[in-house]
């Protein structure tokens, strides 16, 4: 087999200083046919450099003056203003500041009838003391400097956009309720609510910064919640977005989305669309990144009820290195093909999803709990390496987790539960190595663990702890034995035991026909035990190191060829069977 290394060096500009993200990839030529592809890839994370963001404190900028403006529906009252950088007209507030001087701007009051714009060549802060402004003709708050603008959250604040921008300037951006040209760090710990009838909420053409212990929710219903060009970070605060505009998203980047802090909870009802500047439909999604999804802490539930919409998304890798993330997706799919599943898409339907990326996933530590109703719950349209971490993927409709190119299990918690299709799906070639690994499917043709045998690719199980409900890919390679339990029951706990190694588990309400089991030595299976303690994964269906009590045992036989998968009883292939596409 022929091997090449690929380098790949992933550039992202955030504000002057770009960060290096730097991936190592080990291809081998598949031993079939080429144009399968199905090329076998031991993918390396990409890592990133906190030190980037370290200096978005404000506390590590010094102020040169601080003006105090104060809005009212009967005008705006303006104080420190020793340079004469303030104009006002009406409620709405202009600086343009040209004098060098860093300043901080104190903003209070309420106005129905508002807005500040900010012209300078330094970086300033913004500082909300309950502040209520609403712009009936564009943004509350509009930022055309390029320099960062600190945001600070003191107690309760709200913005407001205008349905229309009438008051846009031709040769300037205006896209949010608050938007700005340069990067958008918000700290403090007080709230703000943005509500956004014209555009998006809050926007950045450069990055937005959430950090220390801010209340932010935004509510849109015409534009994304929040949007950074360059990069969404996140580091702490509790963020809450619902987002009702059709093709928009919870928070999104044309860059990295990063999640190192805070709790997020994102709420999606918009529907899938025509999007008529790129000639294509788009669905909803409550996070979307267009280059790198990566999670290293902090919580975030995405709720996701809008036809064809996507809990988290991206157009490249996307890596669950910590955290605790919970997706939720029960809308339908979008189109014509919205009553069917894979190998039935069209130019006008898109499908509803858990976690969707078009590169490479990546599970290294932290919780994932995904739950879709259309259709998989987790996909890759590349590979799927899990060395870590739990994760948990239902689904409804298709696969619980499905990767386009091979899949890798070498240590982690893995379930996928499958109601009408494959628990897990490789379209290359699937490798456990390691981990403990819980997999339902539907019955023949569909598997608990399947790969594209059809393309000449295979399931091979190498090691770690296995329980297959529905049976394995037919002409597996089992260096690790397997075994096959005489029979099983529905909605039955079992205990487990290999070598010292104990865990508990119970059985779906349906599935397919084949319990197999495999372990580091041959396993003892017990059926109806009592379970106490212990630690409870995958939505309480295994428990570990619990206390075990009765039961009655199983007999288990030597697994040797796997089921018999890939073609549906009328001839051609059934959904997913034998590791088809995942369609859309």
């Amino acid at each position: 087999m022929n091997k090449y290394y690929l380098l790949i060096t992933l550039m992202l500009c955030l504000g002057c200083s770009p960060d290096s993200l730097t991936t190592v990839y080990e291809y081998t030529q598949p031993y079939n046919n080429e144009s399968n592809n199905t090329t076998d890839i031991t993918p390396v994370a990409p890592v990133i450099d906190d030190s980037k963001w370290a200096d978005d404190s404000i506390s590590g900028t010094k102020f040169d003056l601080t003006i105090s403006i104060v809005f009212s529906d009967d005008g705006v009252q303006v104080t420190g203003d020793t340079k004469g950088i303030v104009s006002v007209e009406g409620g709405n507030v202009t600086v343009n500041n040209t004098s060098g001087e860093k300043v901080k701007y104190e903003l209070s009051g309420t106005c129905r009838n508002g807005s500040l714009k900010l012209y300078s060549s330094k970086k300033h802060a913004i500082v909300l003391n309950g502040l209520e402004l609403t712009n009936p003709n564009g943004a509350a708050i509009n930022n055309q400097c390029k320099k960062s603008c600190f945001v600070v959250v003191n107690g309760t604040n709200s913005l407001t956009d205008g349905t229309t921008y009438s008051s846009t300037l031709a040769d300037e951006d205006e896209k949010a309720a608050l938007f700005s040209e340069g990067q958008l760090i918000f700290s403090g710990d007080g709230t703000l609510n943005v509500t956004a009838k014209g555009k998006s909420g809050i926007n950045s053409d450069d990055y937005v910064h959430i950090m220390e212990s801010p209340v932010i929710n935004v509510t849109s219903s015409a534009g994304h919640g929040i949007r950074g060009k360059d990069a969404v970070v996140i580091s702490g605060g509790s963020i809450g977005v619902n987002v009702s505009a059709n093709m928009k998203k919870g928070i999104v980047s044309d860059s990295l989305v990063y999640i190192c802090g805070g709790a997020t909870i994102i709420n999606i009802s918009g529907a899938a669309s025509y999007d008529a500047d790129d000639a294509e439909y788009k669905g909803t999604s409550g996070i979307k990144a267009d280059s790198l999804f990566y999670i290293t802490g902090g919580t975030v539930h995405v709720v996701n009820s809008g036809k064809g919409g996507k809990g988290i998304s991206g157009d490249g890798i996307g890596c669950f290195n910590g955290g605790s993330v919970r997706v939720n997706t029960t809308g339908s799919n979008y189109g014509q093909s919205s009553s069917g599943r894979r190998g039935s898409s069209s130019s006008n339907s898109v499908s509803a999803k858990g976690i969707k990326f078009d590169g490479n996933l990546f599970f290294q530590d932290g919780t994932v709990n995904v739950s879709c109703t259309a259709h998989e719950g987790v996909e890759s349209k590349a590979h799927i390496l899990v060395n870590g971490g739990v994760i948990y993927s239902h689904s409804e409709a298709d696969d619980a987790i499905n990767s386009a190119k091979t899949f890798t299990i070498q240590g982690g918690k893995v379930c996928g539960y499958a109601v009408s299709n494959d628990g897990l799906d490789a379209n290359g070639n699937f490798y456990i190595k390691g981990g403990l690994v819980y997999a339902f499917g539907s019955g023949v043709p569909e598997l608990a663990i399947d790969a594209n045998t059809e393309g000449g690719c295979r399931l091979y199980v190498e090691g770690g702890t296995i329980i297959a409900i529905g049976g394995l890919e037919s002409g597996s390679s089992l260096t690790q034995s397997c075994y096959s339990a005489s029979s099983w029951s529905k909605s039955t706990w079992y205990s487990m035991t290999v070598g010292n190694y104990v865990l508990a588990f119970t059985t779906p309400s349906s599935g397919g026909t084949t319990l197999v089991v495999s372990g580091a030595s041959q396993p003892t299976l017990k059926s109806g035990v009592t379970v106490s303690g212990g630690t409870s994964l995958f939505e309480g269906m295994l428990t570990t190191d619990g206390s075990v009590s009765g039961g009655t045992s199983v007999n288990l036989s030597s697994y040797t060829s796997g089921n018999s998968g890939g073609f549906s009883p009328g001839g051609g292939f059934g959904p997913g069977g034998g590791g088809r596409p995942g369609g859309w």
